[in-house]
C-alpha cells in the first residue's frame, strides 16, 4: 500500500452538504469520501492505493480534478484498488457533483 497527499491552496467553490461517499473498493475501482470541513480555503486529498509507484499519474489526475472544481475547504479521502486514471476522475466528480446535488 502506498499513501499520497496532496492539499490544494485558495479554492474558490465550497460544499456545503453532508459528506458523501461514492464508488466500492474492489479490484479496478475505488470509493471517494468527500466532506466539508474548514482548511482556510484548502482542499486535502489524501489517497491510499494498492498500485504502488504512481504518484506522477495521480498527481496529474488530482491536479486536473482541482483544476476544473476550484474546491475550498473541502477534505476528499480516496481508497483504491488499482483503478485507472479515468475511472478516478469520474468517481472524483461524481462525488463533488452529488454534493452539489444535495446543496440544491
Amino acid at each position: 500500500m502506498e499513501t499520497l497527499n496532496y492539499r490544494f491552496e485558495q479554492g474558490r467553490r465550497s460544499l456545503s452538504a453532508e459528506p458523501r461517499i461514492v464508488g466500492v473498493v474492489s479490484s479496478g475501482n475505488l470509493e471517494v469520501l468527500i466532506e466539508s470541513t474548514p482548511l482556510d480555503g484548502a482542499c486535502e486529498v489524501g489517497i491510499q492505493t494498492a498500485a504502488v509507484g504512481f504518484g506522477p499519474i495521480w498527481q496529474a489526475v488530482i491536479s486536473d480534478f482541482q483544476e476544473r472544481w476550484q474546491l475550498a475547504d473541502t477534505r476528499i479521502a480516496i481508497n483504491d484498488m488499482g483503478a485507472t486514471p479515468a475511472v478516478v476522475s469520474l468517481r472524483l466528480d461524481q462525488a463533488v457533483e452529488e454534493m452539489l446535488g444535495e446543496a440544491k
